[in-house]
């Protein structure tokens, strides 16, 4: 399984697989499962239609390092007439943003001021700005561009933590006594052992030591997974500590286990779903099938059927 998943990674890089997908019906028809579409309508429309299930969302423009400040600048300002739309459509949505694309790459400084000004326009309007976390190479300089923003722009800017890191217990309790907002996850990176849990029953057992610490917290925060043992350990923890439902949220990935985010909603659970859109939609397509390789086999079955 981890061969496979490190094959998956691999592909996730291959420019010659990804400029045949992205440009290729084919490509486009099995995405499909999990990108909400090609354009910004595309993307508002799903949110809409997931709103009306219940579920909020946080709305994502693929894209990754950029090679030039254009590009970055580009990239945000689909973010910025994100914000407008969602708050013109009264679309129960924040966005999250991956910072090599506001140009981390190309300069920690521009990556900043380009996220300041994305979280300074979401807090004008009442929303907020998830900070995606990418590989383990940037996670240092991530935390600081988030803790430095939060400063100027508290409740606006919140940021994802990967329980396969040895280092996120410590990165949390900072981020706690900071009062920054976290998203929990796995991680979808493929990290070397020198950073990352190798075992799968490793990370399942630091996701839940860290889900208890956020459940604790004052702030409001959000656990990403559709593993049902964690969805389960974390509602029972809830219930034995008095923590009520509505003061986390469960957060799921768009296409995937809409069963168990009905059964949630239904349960009185908030749930919030990762709605990512846009061309450049082959990296994220990649990693989703690396986390659950599955998916595949799910994929091939619905393509052929349909």
């Amino acid at each position: 399984m981890q061969a496979l998943r490190s094959a998956f990674i691999a592909l996730s890089h291959n420019r010659t697989l990804r400029r045949f997908l992205e440009h290729s019906s084919l490509g486009v028809r099995l995405s499909s499962r999990f990108i909400a579409g090609l354009t910004m309508e595309d993307a508002l429309r799903v949110a809409a239609e997931v709103n009306r299930q219940g579920i909020a969302v946080t709305l994502d423009s693929l894209g990754e390092s950029v090679t030039s400040e254009a590009e970055a600048r580009r990239a945000a300002e689909v973010y910025h007439q994100l914000l407008e739309a969602i708050a013109a459509r009264s679309i129960e949505a924040n966005v999250s943003v991956k910072l090599t694309q506001m140009g981390l790459e190309l300069s920690a400084g521009l990556a900043e001021s380009i996220a300041g000004s994305l979280v300074e326009h979401a807090r004008s309007l009442g929303n907020f700005v998830r900070i995606d976390m990418e590989d383990s190479r940037l996670t240092q300089v991530t935390l600081n561009i988030v803790r430095r923003l939060h400063r100027f722009h508290a409740g606006a800017i919140g940021v994802v933590i990967q329980s396969y890191l040895y280092r996120s217990e410590a990165d949390i309790e900072q981020l706690l006594a900071d009062g920054i907002r976290v998203r929990l996850c796995k991680g979808a990176y493929n990290e070397p052992a020198s950073v990352a849990f190798p075992r799968k029953g490793e990370v399942d057992a630091n996701y839940a030591r860290l889900s208890r610490q956020l459940l604790q917290s004052p702030v409001y925060h959000a656990l990403a997974t559709h593993d049902p043992a964690m969805i389960d350990a974390a509602k029972d923890f809830a219930r034995r500590h008095g923590i009520a439902p509505d003061h986390f949220e469960f957060q799921m990935l768009y296409g995937v286990r809409r069963d168990l985010q009905r059964t949630l909603v239904r349960d009185g659970y908030r749930v919030r779903v990762y709605v990512p859109f846009g061309s450049e939609w082959y990296p994220y397509f990649m990693r989703r099938l690396a986390e659950r390789p599955a998916n595949v086999l799910f994929l091939l079955r619905n393509y052929f059927r349909s």
